[in-house]
């Protein structure tokens, strides 16, 4: 934690008076206590003070997935203010040591916050190497770790990846990671990125991969299982990779061969696909949620397999998790609030590919939307100015109103601005916040450019406004009263379930 001018004053002057004049008690550092970044989401995510370049997670997973993972993760990072505490988010594991520059460390754990103590205070601007020895316990149901039948995946969207390895776990701040994985010689393991080396010693396998892209912490994901990993080719050149239960690679098969022709779809519609690599990791695991986890999605195998899932709404879905990689991965949310971005977009993008290829209008999804709209904001807030949690409860962010009721934003934007400057927005959007986070304040401004025009009246009513305005070009179009939770979302099947079920928050409110 920094410590005040004031009381670094304090103690200079203490220390040039001590031969003239008795010395006095020290002055006790105040407790340790959870710190945040300010998003008002969520108070104590994030910390202030530095920024994480790359993190490496050394995971050793002994077999048995109802036990705790032993686990170092080393932090490089630069600090942006002097420190004497390093807060890291960091809770559900045990801490065995800690390092700061090769140095031992005090620390003690405060909230959710695990609070170090290096041996000298950090000077603002100076490179900073964390090492945590600790433990990754994959048990409970509060996110991180998902167990399935035959091993783990992760989970860590918004706020558990703090529940799997110590971080700044808060989008803000994205970093290069590069995963070291130890299981039983039996089991494959697969991480965000590209492998870099697979280790053999004795009755173990250390697989490594490495991302080639910054990330957001809740965007990493481990796979640990009895796995087949699938390769083909995507377009130009992509490698396509799929991580799939062994068992089920011929059944799965028909679903995985449509990815390339997939991102080639995406690509058409804003640009270059974003990273490395990209695949579908089907685990089975009854999650109730697909999670667009960076360079590798994670899906529910009972998605593809459960007959009463129409192809369609299938097709939906993996489409809606591959528009994340450019929405929400590579162009990432600087604040929660700012959420409205990642999954408007990916779920526009769903409609669209649900009009061209499932003869699912869009004008009548987006009509359907319209007359929720309003309810679906009086349940949780506009798109862009989501209700904070009451104090004791988490929030529940994954609520229809920053799914289709986002995408019904954008699709008043391009019936504002017309549709070939609508797509000159998307794809400018893309390239010029690629890799890095942005916020609302700056979609707009750059919607106001490509437009030529000030856009700020219209986005105010339609991104913080308590009614959904009138929608350009449908001035019959009305809302109405309903009850704020139906559902709206994703195109449904009969007997499927709708959106907000399919993708919810990791914890319920």
């Amino acid at each position: 934690m920094l410590l005040t001018s004031r009381r670094l004053r304090a103690a200079l002057l203490a220390a040039a008076s001590a031969t003239l004049v008795a010395a006095t008690p020290s002055v006790a550092p105040p407790p340790p206590e959870p710190l945040g970044i300010g998003d008002p989401l969520f108070p104590t995510l994030g910390n202030p003070g530095y920024d994480v370049l790359t993190y490496d997670l050394d995971l050793t997973y002994g077999g048995d997935n109802t036990e705790p993972l032993d686990s170092v993760t080393k932090i490089d990072a630069v600090t942006t203010q002097r420190l004497e505490r390093i807060n890291l988010d960091f809770t559900h594991g045990v801490v065995r040591s800690v390092r700061v520059n090769g140095e031992p460390a005090t620390f003690a754990t405060a909230g959710e916050d695990l609070v170090v103590t290096p041996e000298r205070p950090l000077a603002a601007g100076a490179r900073m190497a964390v090492t945590v020895s600790h433990t990754s316990d994959p048990r409970g149901t509060a996110g991180g770790w998902v167990r399935t039948t035959d091993g783990l995946v992760m989970a860590n969207q918004a706020d558990a990846g703090h529940r799997v390895f110590p971080g700044n776990d808060h989008p803000a701040d994205k970093a290069y990671f590069t995963f070291r994985i130890t299981v039983p010689e039996n089991l494959t393991a697969v991480a965000n990125g590209l492998p870099e080396e697979k280790n053999r010693a004795g009755a173990t396998t250390t697989w490594t991969y490495r991302t080639h892209h910054p990330m957001a912490t809740e965007l990493a994901q481990v796979s640990i299982g009895k796995s087949a990993v699938l390769h083909r080719e995507g377009p130009r050149g992509l490698p396509v990779r799929d991580v799939v239960p062994a068992a089920d690679v011929a059944k799965l098969e028909p679903w995985l061969k449509k990815t390339p022709a997939q991102l080639s779809w995406m690509e058409e519609q804003v640009g270059p696909y974003p990273f490395e690599t990209y695949g579908l990791l089907i685990a089975t695991a009854r999650t109730g949620f697909e999670l667009e986890t960076q360079t590798l999605s994670l899906f529910e195998r009972a998605l593809f397999t459960r007959p009463e899932y129409a192809e369609s709404y299938v097709d939906a879905i993996m489409v809606h998790e591959l528009a994340h990689q450019w929405f929400g991965n590579s162009v990432t949310p600087r604040t929660w609030s700012d959420l409205w971005l990642n999954e408007g977009h990916a779920s526009w993008y769903e409609a669209l590919y649900a009009e061209q290829y499932g003869k699912k209008p869009l004008v009548e999804r987006m009509r359907s939307a319209y007359e929720l709209s309003d309810s679906w904001r009086a349940g949780g807030g506009p798109p862009a100015a989501p209700q904070p949690p009451t104090p004791g409860h988490q929030i529940s962010l994954f609520r229809p109103v920053v799914y289709d009721g986002s995408a019904l934003v954008l699709y008043a934007l391009r019936q504002e601005i017309g549709a070939s400057a609508f797509q000159r927005l998307e794809r400018l959007w893309v390239r010029k916040h690629r890799d890095s986070t942005a916020t609302t304040a700056d979609f707009t401004a750059l919607a106001s450019d490509v437009a030529g025009r000030d856009l700020s009246g219209f986005f105010r009513v339609w991104l913080y406004g308590k009614k959904t305005p009138p929608m350009p070009g449908h001035p019959d179009w009305r809302t109405e009263t309903t009850p704020a939770n139906r559902p709206g979302g994703r195109d449904t099947a009969p007997g499927a379930a709708p959106d907000t079920a399919r993708e919810q928050p990791v914890k319920p409110e």
